[in-house]
């Protein structure tokens, strides 16, 4: 027995009803059928946008091949799923509305308009997309930020705009998601519900096109307006700042002691501990501008390279699990280089990316031997210097940004024509060599058409049919562009995070539409500054530690406890597994031997590459072989992704710390730094001095002076060394040590 469908004339009632003011009276099929099947979830990934669709009717995921779902959906299944005469008994309308049975469920109402817009577009014959027809350009949502008090409701609007000028509202086909479900809520309406205090914001996807709104909901704190306004200020830093903490009503905290600053100062700008003498010299220091002075210095070292070199190795996947030695030795020489000379941060990249030569000699030629495709080398040139996954895009358009399939191979064909000869010799004996070079053909296909998308950055023009030079130049030239927004917020992100323990954009590397910042307003003057002082990284560093935010204590105020990323106080992050090894290194005199490197199959062999004196963070190979930095989450350097680092503790550490050989072999062992200071036979107050100044960089509470003091002065001659380890290894495994706040 056939189906029960909606009459003909009860159909044409229906599509005969006004349109609402999103729709328009000839249906398209790209503007208007795709935004209705994306809306209603029918061509989502658990749906017929799956790989194989469902039920035998397959939809590209989101829409994004209109013609490939026209053909789906009118010329396939014998063209069953439309009847152009009686558009009722059409399955495409029959399916969501329940008419006939369908395991997705009601997807659509046969009373809404979005049922008289089908209707009357297979009424119409079904016309396919039209390719000389209004391109969507952009959506917007409103409003763009809004302030809400806790329980309120708003609801938000999205227009399209389009390649002719011409506007519409398209909410109604909007997919909405809370970027932060604590601060508020949205319902498919577009409907804001906020649900807590805080920052938060709301993104609008509609045709692979995203909007997003800012959600500001100010805490039920009582802060009077001088909190603000009397707040010491050095820099744009710290009015952006403070500007949106008086809007949060987030009271900031007061400043850190001198100790606790100099402390930080050095672990965050070259890795390392103050020695008790620096601690000194800085307390002592009573002449206005220390500060700044401390900066410069820090900002001068030699350290600063080392740790800069190891940063910049973890985005570059310096590492012997991909690189022969030869290669992995030349391309964190050439990386810390770099770093040595000052060299800008475009121009570093520009360097990297258009590099051509040997592995051996030119060792950024080796960023493309860890990217051996043309897909790998796109994805990974915009992860790490974009910030910008576009991994999705290789199959389909991206879910949850607006790069287009053809946009992933486009962009990808730019890297089409880089080859590589020779790799020669054993695998690990070091004396093989790779050398990049560029031909002057090749293209890579975009597999959905068997055609090459013509070469073009992202969002960029494509290049000259007739361009003959190396694709890479010009890709550097549009990556490096002070134009190009996300380059600079991607490497200002970065810096951020390593100085304030989370980034202003959060995933560091996850710079996506979708995610915005903490603090946008502070993200763009920061960029902006980058590109006035032509990326030169101290300059903004410089800038960071200089102002009071960063100054700012730890401790958290009853009128800031429940912030997390707007920079009332200071963040507390435990030290990164090498930063740790050497500062354990240092208290104790006793360093890591850096011996042997861990290859792929399992095994191990032995290296001769680092002295007894190397640092953890100079070792330039990942692979090198250490279970202490492989225990606090070391970047093993597989992928391109801040993820690979965890400072995450875990009870594997807390045993590695109060029963291992990490710290217990290296505080007994005769050469170390306690025989030393046993050997001079101090004083007790010595004793907790030099501890104290030397693990956590401060003198010791008059509490802390005085139960110590006797202890050590009680302990027999026979107990005393064991007393002094016990000492030493209470403040190493303690919080204060670990962490840096």
């Amino acid at each position: 027995m056939r189906p029960r469908f909606l009459s003909l004339v009860g159909l044409l009632a229906i599509c005969a009803r006004p349109l609402s003011a999103g729709d328009v009276a000839a249906p398209s099929f790209t503007l208007d059928v795709v935004p209705i099947l994306s809306k209603a979830g029918c061509n989502g990934g658990g749906c017929h946008g799956a790989l194989a669709g469902k039920g035998g009717f397959r939809l590209s995921l989101f829409g994004y091949d209109p013609a490939a779902d026209h053909r789906a959906i009118t010329r396939d299944a014998l063209g069953r799923r439309v009847d152009r005469a009686d558009p009722g008994a059409s399955l495409l309308l029959a399916k969501p509305t329940t008419a006939v049975a369908h395991k997705g469920g009601r997807r659509l109402d046969p009373e809404s308009p979005d049922y008289a817009l089908l209707a009357a577009w297979i009424g119409a014959g079904c016309p396919g997309p039209d390719a000389a027809g209004p391109r969507l350009e952009r959506v917007e949502a409103s409003p763009g930020e809004v302030t809400l008090a806790p329980g309120a409701t708003a609801p938000l609007t999205v227009t399209a705009t389009y390649s002719d000028g011409s506007r519409r509202d398209v909410t109604r086909h909007a997919r909405f998601t809370a970027t932060d479900e604590a601060v508020a809520t949205v319902d498919p309406a577009g409907v804001v519900t906020v649900v807590g205090p805080g920052a938060g914001g709301v993104t609008a996807w509609y045709s692979s096109r995203v909007a997003v709104a800012r959600i500001v909901v100010p805490f039920p704190n009582d802060v009077p307006a001088a909190a603000f306004t009397a707040a010491p200020r050095a820099n744009v830093i710290d009015d952006l700042v403070l500007e949106q903490l008086a809007a949060l009503r987030l009271e900031p905290s007061p400043p850190c002691d001198d100790a606790t600053f100099v402390r930080r100062a050095f672990l965050d700008t070259i890795g390392r501990l103050p020695s008790p003498e620096e601690v000194r010299r800085f307390l002592a220091d009573t002449a206005p501008g220390k500060h700044e002075r401390l900066v410069e210095l820090l900002l001068a070292r030699p350290e600063f390279v080392d740790y800069w070199a190891w940063k910049w190795s973890d985005l570059l996947l310096v590492t012997g699990s991909k690189l022969r030695p030869q290669a992995v030795a030349a391309y964190h020489r050439w990386i810390r280089d770099r770093v040595a000379e000052g060299t800008p941060w475009d121009e570093l990249v520009r360097r990297v990316v258009t590099a051509k030569g040997s592995s051996a000699v030119d060792g950024a030629t080796n960023f493309f031997a860890v990217h051996q495709d043309p897909e790998s080398m796109a994805e990974n040139v915009s992860q790490a210097f974009l910030g910008l996954s576009i991994g999705c895009a290789k199959c389909h358009d991206h879910p949850l940004e607006k790069w287009t399939n053809d946009q992933y191979y486009a962009f990808a064909n730019l890297f089409a024509r880089v080859r590589a000869k020779g790799w020669g010799g054993d695998a690990r004996n070091g004396d093989g060599e790779r050398t990049l070079y560029v031909e002057s053909s090749g293209d890579l296909l975009q597999p959905r058409t068997g055609r090459p998308q013509p070469p073009a950055p992202l969002d960029g023009a494509p290049l000259p049919d007739d361009f003959a030079g190396d694709r890479r130049e010009a890709l550097a030239a549009w990556l490096t562009s002070p134009e190009n927004p996300s380059f600079t917020r991607a490497i200002v992100n970065r810096v951020w995070a390593n100085f304030f323990a989370v980034g202003l954009v959060e995933p560091v590397d996850d710079l996506r539409a979708t995610n915005p910042a903490a603090n946008e307003k502070l993200l763009a003057a920061l960029a902006a500054h980058t590109v006035a002082h032509r990326y030169d990284l101290k300059a903004l560093m410089r800038l960071i530690l200089s102002s009071h935010t960063y100054r700012r204590s730890a401790t958290a105020l009853p009128t800031n406890a429940g912030d997390r990323r707007s920079f009332a106080r200071a963040y507390p992050r435990r030290l990164a597994a090498e930063v740790l090894a050497d500062a354990i290194a240092d208290v104790t005199g006793v360093r890591d031997a850096f011996t042997e490197i861990a290859l792929n199959d399992g095994s191990t062999e032995k290296t001769t590459a680092y002295g007894a004196e190397t640092r953890a963070i100079q070792v330039a190979d990942a692979a090198v072989k250490s279970p202490f930095l492989a225990t606090f989450g070391r970047n093993p350097r597989d992928i391109t992704c801040e993820c690979e680092r965890s400072n995450q503790p875990s009870l594997v550490q807390v045993l590695a710390l109060s029963n291992g050989a990490a710290i217990n072999d290296k505080l007994a062992a005769k050469g170390g730094r306690i025989t030393q200071l046993v050997a001079t036979d101090p004083a007790p107050a010595r004793i907790v001095e030099q501890a104290w100044l030397e693990c956590l960089s401060r003198l010791p509470t008059d509490a802390e002076r005085k139960s110590f003091e006797e202890l050590l002065g009680t302990a027999p001659a026979e107990e005393r060394r064991a007393v002094v380890e016990d000492l030493y290894w209470s403040l190493l495994t303690s919080r204060e040590f670990l962490f840096r706040h």
